[in-house]
């Protein structure tokens, strides 16, 4: 793909992320805690999050293998940054989920299609089509990096950790639902959701890529308004529990 038709290909995907943003204010994505019978057959949680996020990890493996450039030190950072969160969220993830929730195969047959074009967008800038002079050794030092870098890690640790919160509110055999407390939930009640938008805006800015700029969209654009939907769930679940936290992002919405 030459870089005039990447760039309409990342407006059309930007677009549709708007489309996406304004319709689930309005339709409840039906997993987890909104998962009901009207979305149609569902499989297991674990099996269905890790066919939904293993294929965006192998088609980074793919471009990479294929790439000229695989083993220069930026892209090869990149790639590796990139994969970890991957790794970590098709094949550990899963695994360490509890209980028998079931995920609707429609929920995951459209995360595998959004997660096959978001491993084409980052892979074919980064390994085919970002300029030969723009992510030499020197980029490792530019503010651009370190300061993406570290979002993208501090992001990282605040979803795994409010991961683990949200696992352990139950004792095996418990079916009630608890209001996640510690971590980032003190300040929000969608403190995964928050930890995953700093993750990916801090690699838009690391690598300072219009395709890293529309996958930190699309992450804000799917999990903003799940964390309203949940917000008000909790809110006539737990009433005045909830305190001044807000929905997704500290101290603002």
């Amino acid at each position: 793909m030459n870089l005039a038709a990447f760039n309409l290909f990342l407006g059309v995907m930007s677009l549709i992320a708007l489309i996406v943003f304004v319709a689930l204010y309005f339709v409840k994505a039906g997993y987890g805690i909104f998962r009901t019978s009207s979305w149609g057959a569902a499989i297991s949680n674990k099996l269905a999050w890790i066919l939904m996020e293993a294929p965006v990890f192998l088609v980074m493996c793919v471009m990479w293998m294929y790439s000229e450039r695989r083993f220069e030190p930026v892209i090869l950072t990149f790639f590796l940054f990139f994969q970890l969160h991957y790794f970590q969220r098709a094949f550990i993830f899963p695994l360490l989920l509890k209980g028998k929730s079931k995920m609707p195969l429609a929920i995951m047959s459209m995360g595998i299609l959004f997660n096959l074009l978001n491993g084409y967008m980052q892979g074919e800038w980064i390994f085919h089509l970002a300029p030969q002079d723009m992510y030499t050794e020197s980029w490792l030092y530019s503010p651009q990096f370190i300061i993406g870098t570290i979002l993208f890690f501090t992001g990282m640790g605040i979803n795994i950790h409010s991961d683990h919160i949200v696992r352990h509110l139950r004792k095996p055999g418990d079916t009630k639902h608890y209001l996640p407390k510690g971590g980032m939930f003190n300040y929000v009640t969608s403190a995964n959701y928050f930890g995953e938008i700093v993750e990916w805006c801090g690699f838009a800015i690391l690598t300072w890529s219009a395709s890293g700029a529309v996958f930190a969209w699309w992450t804000f654009a799917n999990l903003v308004p799940r964390a309203n939907t949940i917000y008000h769930k909790y809110k006539a679940m737990f009433g005045n529990e909830l305190g001044n936290r807000k929905r997704v992002i500290p101290f603002i919405y």
